[in-house]
């Protein structure tokens, strides 16, 4: 996928956007980086009515390539290093939105079929992550 980004963009439509191409899978803007393998805590989430150049005044217009076989560490890394936000992954299981972070190594791909999986079937990998929940 390609997701073009414009200044004056809020996050939500780029979390629209990314949702199209991926279903089950949701992006969630942070004020910081986490660490490796571990979540970012819920205090530094960002609320998703800003606009991108609130998040990061250089950033102007760009577009970004996002191509299924990426993993979600790529995408993560692709950016806080070329876009200074800094992202998390979600995964829908069933009801709920859950951080990837024991699977950032799993391409976008997989994160969302494991995502429809969890969603229409109520079974797949079971992971221990923290208590993020949104209701769809």
């Amino acid at each position: 996928m390609k997701l073009h980004i414009h200044y004056n963009d809020t996050l939500e439509n780029l979390q629209r956007s990314f949702n199209t191409e991926f279903p089950f899978l949701k992006l969630e803007f942070f004020t910081r980086p986490h660490d490796k393998g571990k979540p970012t805590e819920k205090q530094f989430l960002v609320n998703s009515k800003r606009t991108v150049d609130s998040c990061n005044p250089e950033l102007k217009e760009t577009t970004v390539s996002i191509p299924t076989a990426m993993t979600v560490q790529e995408l993560e890394k692709l950016f806080q290093d070329d876009l200074g936000l800094y992202v998390q992954v979600f995964r829908k299981s069933g009801k709920v939105w859950l951080e990837t972070t024991a699977t950032d190594n799993w391409s976008l791909f997989k994160q969302n079929e494991e995502g429809q999986e969890l969603s229409v079937h109520g079974s797949g990998l079971s992971e221990e992550l923290p208590d993020y929940h949104e209701q769809p």
